[in-house]
């Protein structure tokens, strides 16, 4: 009976054995965390550039001289003529005049301000491009001369200023003349009405 017994249970312990699966334990999932690298020597960080979405807002670099400094003796575009010489050149202000060449260089819309325009053999005292004029600054202190004195200025300065008119118009630009003072354009006007005279209350 006891030998029976035991053959009984030798027979549940085998089958329960073979019956038996073994399940993995399976460890939960974990997110790697981010490891900070030092940054290796030479190298810069990289920088935050901010940038426009839309490219049509974005200007050309402004290329009028006295800001970024003009490069002498550079060509702009004409404004009717291709001759050479009619191609405005930036060139340094003649003379050491400072108030003329304060005057010149506050012409309103001035292309050159600092420099004078070189046209057509011309030291012309302001460009206004985008209009076509040409300047011509008169910084007298008119209306301290005497009579004869302003007779023999202004018979001095009316064949000069016909004469520049003539090379500006030649090279398809408009004459402008700038003067101090009323009087002073008065006096150029009664001699020579065609000339196109302003008073720079800039000045």
């Amino acid at each position: 009976m006891c030998s029976l017994l035991l053959i009984l249970f030798s027979a549940c312990a085998t089958t329960k054995r073979q019956n038996q699966a073994a399940i993995p334990w399976v460890a939960p999932l974990v997110a790697p965390k981010p490891v900070a690298l030092p940054v290796p020597v030479g190298l810069t960080p990289p920088i935050t550039v901010m940038v426009e979405p839309d490219s049509r807002k974005q200007q050309e670099p402004e290329t009028k001289p006295g800001r970024s400094g003009p490069n002498r003796g550079a060509p702009i575009p004409p404004t009717s003529e291709s001759r050479p010489e009619c191609i405005p050149r930036i060139v340094p202000h003649l003379g050491g005049d400072a108030l003329h060449n304060k005057c010149a260089d506050k012409v309103p819309q001035n292309g050159f301000p600092g420099f004078d325009a070189f046209v057509n053999g011309k030291h012309f005292d302001a460009l206004q491009h985008r209009s076509g004029v040409l300047w011509e600054v008169k910084t007298d202190n008119f209306d301290t001369y005497s009579r004869a004195l302003r007779e023999i200025v202004i018979g001095k300065q009316i064949p000069e200023l016909r004469r520049e008119r003539d090379l500006a118009r030649a090279c398809g630009f408009n004459f402008r003349v700038g003067v101090r003072s009323a009087e002073h354009k008065l006096s150029l006007e009664e001699l020579e009405p065609s000339l196109d005279i302003v008073v720079m209350d800039w000045c």
